[in-house]
């Protein structure tokens, strides 16, 4: 494993990274202010809008648990392809409800409804961190709508956050987006983001020199657009391919190499 070669004990730019290691760049230092903001001021709902790549996955996993620190019941459910029955089920099950696959609607919406009334009365914070809602069924969108008006009041202890693709996120519907009280961008990286990920890298791997060399750094950036998950992927076929080769550092032209190998449906893209 290449790992060995370049003096690693893990793979820094494997698939699943731990939350409690995301990269801040600007631009999630302040979605991380922006979501704050929603839910210290008991702000109904939000949308954390970006590209695919983006780490809007990542991102919500990590505030969910800053949000758990702070006290707050939190449940984090990715929609994708998910009908009504599974919402309520999930966040029945995430509450602590213990519900049967077998329960009937009403069953899992009272047990909802509940759990978020209780929180209200006992002043905890509720926050709903709803993943992919751009790929989510009719149905389930409007229970979302539904779980919104769910004991509203101003100064109700219930906030929602959505993540989708900005170019999709139209299809949440207009019910959902008149309900929209704060918008929350996650831009891709500045290169000088980029150089701060790959300087990070190399800090926890304890290595004296750099594994990348600033032009591939340069390079690498500009094939991925500055989108992590395309930087992650990139970068570690770029370790596997050095390895293989018995490079010292990975230049511009094995990125090059690299993305033009990976590159199978003539896309300038990584990762799609």
């Amino acid at each position: 494993m290449y790992e060995t070669y370049w003096g690693l004990e893990r793979s820094p730019f494997r698939r699943e990274i731990d939350p409690e290691q995301l990269f801040h760049s600007g631009t999630h230092d302040e979605a991380f202010a922006r979501l704050e903001y929603l839910v210290e001021e008991g702000r109904r709902l939000g949308l954390l809008l970006g590209a695919s790549g983006c780490g809007k996955s990542l991102f919500l996993d990590a505030f969910s648990r800053q949000q758990r620190r702070a006290g707050s019941r939190v449940a984090c459910v990715n929609l994708l392809g998910m009908d009504a029955h599974e919402f309520l089920w999930s966040l029945a099950n995430q509450f602590g409800s213990f519900p049967k696959t077998t329960d009937s609607m009403l069953s899992l919406w009272q047990g909802v409804s509940d759990q978020i009334a209780e929180s209200r009365y006992q002043q905890i914070r509720t926050v709903l961190l709803l993943d992919d809602a751009d790929d989510a069924e009719n149905d389930c969108l409007t229970q979302i709508v539904r779980v919104a008006h769910c004991n509203w009041s101003p100064g109700a202890w219930l906030s929602i956050v959505l993540a989708a693709e900005t170019k999709r996120y139209d299809l949440l519907g207009p019910r959902l987006l008149e309900l929209t009280e704060l918008r929350v961008d996650l831009e891709p990286w500045e290169f000088a983001d980029t150089v701060r990920y790959f300087q990070q890298v190399d800090t926890r791997s304890g290595r004296a020199d750099a594994i990348f060399t600033v032009d591939a750094m340069q390079t690498l950036y500009d094939l991925s657009g500055g989108l992590p998950r395309r930087v992650n992927q990139l970068a570690d076929l770029c370790l596997l391919a050095g390895a293989g080769n018995k490079l010292y550092q990975i230049d511009a032209d094995t990125v090059e190499a690299v993305f033009h190998e990976l590159d199978v449906h003539g896309e300038k893209t990584v990762g799609r």
